[in-house]
């Protein structure tokens, strides 16, 4: 193995972002397919969406997100400056 875990840890987000990246365009080529195929039935599907999230407390919703965020940054932000510390320990040796 050639490559350190703190290139690997490095190349990890680009390649997540990626994966994501190719997900989306997945599931909006199948969405359009799907659109071109059936547009009544998607039609009837977008208003029945719309009426949901109409329905939905979306400002609850996103405070909770929101301050489900904040709680799981701190530890995050934790980790980070360890695997940094780490790196910087190792690239001393």
């Amino acid at each position: 193995m050639d490559q350190s875990s703190a290139e690997v840890a490095a190349e990890l987000p680009e390649r997540g972002v990626q994966w994501v990246k190719d997900q989306v365009e997945s599931v909006l080529s199948e969405t359009e397919d799907y659109v071109r195929e059936k547009p009544a039935q998607s039609l009837v599907w977008a208003f029945v969406a719309g009426y949901v999230l109409n329905r939905l407390p979306l400002g609850r919703i996103l405070s909770g997100l929101l301050r489900l965020l904040i709680v799981a940054l701190r530890p995050a932000i934790l980790i980070y400056g360890a695997a940094k510390l780490y790196q910087a320990a190792q690239e001393e040796q």
